[in-house]
């Protein structure tokens, strides 16, 4: 096994792991050590900071009891199964996900896709024999968001012969990319006169497709029967975005994907992971499936037009050109205040370069690459439900929605907070969501735009393992900062849909997906 080199972030302090309750049908939940709270008014409790997770017999029954709508997904109870690697097998699968021309790019506000640059791709693997299949994928998307993401998982699912609480999804978000949010694109569509922001029936297709290639590539298993994992460092290419600070640590300024400005550009790294991560699958010593990790924003330029899966996708198709029997996979890690600005002016010379650079720490993380029997896996969930930022005005949001002295980006945007808050009324959980390979590994799948901090922060709470993280998965949330960085302001602060709270919601969550059984 290789040493463990995660970074180390300091513990989080104030917060502990409930207790972990063993039934009899050999599923786990997390349940609250209060149990004075009555789940019918456990939104009002998240004003008090203390994490809360939901029992999903007791949130199914009062969801049903008040007629909530679940969008179709069955909400899941965390598993807790061990395998035995004989018992397994793994079957890769790819679609192509590329929108039609005329879609909207990153939500609606640049322009729509006009040309294809180069294909976006959906890719993943299902693992067969723990229990119903197993489906984590990855997609070439700006962000698929609230039902849309559920959606997604659930046809996935549906291809698999197994529930959307065993699917993890996650987008790359690259920028000239669609960005799916059907509750959104419902709420735009009933104003009249705004362009729409998903094609709703390229999107059933799409899930459609989706179905087809798990339930054709299952049927094309094979056994799965070692792992092996490898980092290396990926030269100048991450840099944080919220460097630019006044004396009280205030933020003055972004440097965002690309950026020109002398001042920012001299500016320090800041907190990153500076590791590209992966995680190889092996039937004997044929290797199957390498997933890749690597926390950065994956745009060079973009607002063009041109469909493209930018430098983090290309650097992928270069290795997977060059490794054809080998599905390679590539996860955006917390990313969400993480991006190439240091070391991207935004130029297409830029886009080459940082390509190469991705591409040369997938490699070099291969080379690390020392297989071992896999003989226990296991699969576990949590739900948790934020609230919606206290200071949402539902009221002046909806008038915002129909102003039409406003551009198209102004009204477009408050679409996406109205269906956060709609579904936080609605009391719809967000799941997370780790899959755990012996002792040795752990896949972690969280949701939306969250900080490095919450990566760095899942490498300390388990030492032990070699943990790669995924971001980006369920994106309603949007931006999901450290409680710390809600003071300092920023954009990201700005568009951030939950309270501070959050954090230790989803540090909960984290620690208990990756403790030890």
């Amino acid at each position: 096994m290789l040493p463990n080199r995660n970074l180390r972030a300091p513990s989080p302090t104030g917060i502990q792991v409930p207790p972990l309750r063993i039934d009899t049908s050999g599923y786990y939940s997390v349940k609250s050590s209060h149990p004075q709270w009555a789940l019918p008014d456990f939104l009002s409790r998240f004003s008090t900071g203390v994490p809360m997770f939901v029992d999903r017999r007791e949130f199914l029954a009062t969801a049903l009891a008040a007629s909530i709508p679940t969008f179709g997904l069955e909400l899941g109870r965390s598993h807790a199964e061990e395998i035995q690697t004989g018992k397994l097998s793994i079957a890769p699968f790819q679609f192509d996900a590329t929108p039609p021309i005329g879609h909207s790019c990153c939500g609606g506000w640049i322009p729509n896709i006009s040309v294809v640059d180069d294909t976006l791709e959906a890719l993943g693997f299902v693992i067969l024999g723990a229990g119903q299949p197993l489906v984590v994928c990855a997609i070439d998307w700006t962000g698929l968001l609230n039902s849309s993401h559920l959606q997604f998982r659930q046809a996935l699912a549906e291809g698999a012969g197994t529930t959307a609480d065993r699917v993890a999804v996650h987008c790359v978000h690259q920028h000239n990319a669609p960005m799916a949010c059907s509750d959104a694109e419902k709420l735009v569509a009933a104003q009249g006169d705004l362009p729409h922001i998903l094609d709703l029936e390229f999107f059933a297709r799409l899930r459609e497709r989706g179905r087809t290639a798990v339930a054709a590539a299952i049927a094309k298993a094979r056994p799965l029967t070692h792992i092996a994992t490898g980092q290396a460092r990926v030269d100048r290419v991450a840099s944080n975005r919220r460097v630019s600070r006044d004396e009280q640590g205030r933020i003055k300024s972004m440097r965002g994907s690309a950026c020109k400005d002398p001042a920012l550009i001299a500016l320090p790294e800041g907190t990153i992971d500076p590791f590209l991560k992966t995680i190889a699958w092996y039937s004997g010593e044929t290797q199957v499936v390498a997933c890749h990790y690597y926390a950065t924003h994956p745009m060079s330029y973009y607002g063009d037009g041109r469909a493209t899966s930018d430098f983090a996708g290309l650097a992928r198709k270069q290795r997977q050109a060059e490794d054809p029997g080998c599905l390679h996979v590539y996860f955006t890690g917390c990313a969400g205040n993480v991006s190439a600005g240091k070391y991207n002016d935004g130029s297409k010379e830029a886009r080459p370069l940082l390509t190469q650079r991705v591409y040369e720490g997938i490699v070099a993380s291969e080379k690390e690459l020392q297989p071992r029997p896999l003989t226990h896996v296991a699969w576990r969930t949590q739900e948790l439900l934020p609230v919606a930022r206290k200071t949402f005005d539902a009221s002046q949001i909806e008038q915002a929605l129909a102003d039409r002295s406003q551009p198209v980006v102004n009204r477009n945007r408050p679409a996406y907070t109205l269906a956060w808050i709609r579904r936080v009324e609605a009391r719809l959980p967000i799941l997370v969501s780790s899959l755990l390979l012996n002792d040795q590994a752990a896949l972690l799948h969280l949701p939306a735009e969250c900080f490095i901090e919450y990566q760095l922060r899942a490498q300390s709470l388990a030492p032990q393992r070699f943990v790669a993280t995924a971001a980006y998965g369920d994106g309603g949330p949007w931006y999901i900062p450290v409680k710390e960085e809600y003071p300092n302001g920023g954009y990201e602060v700005g568009v951030a849909f939950c309270e501070p709270e959050v954090d230790d919601q989803l540090t909960t969550a984290m620690q208990g997906l990756l403790a030890s059984s």
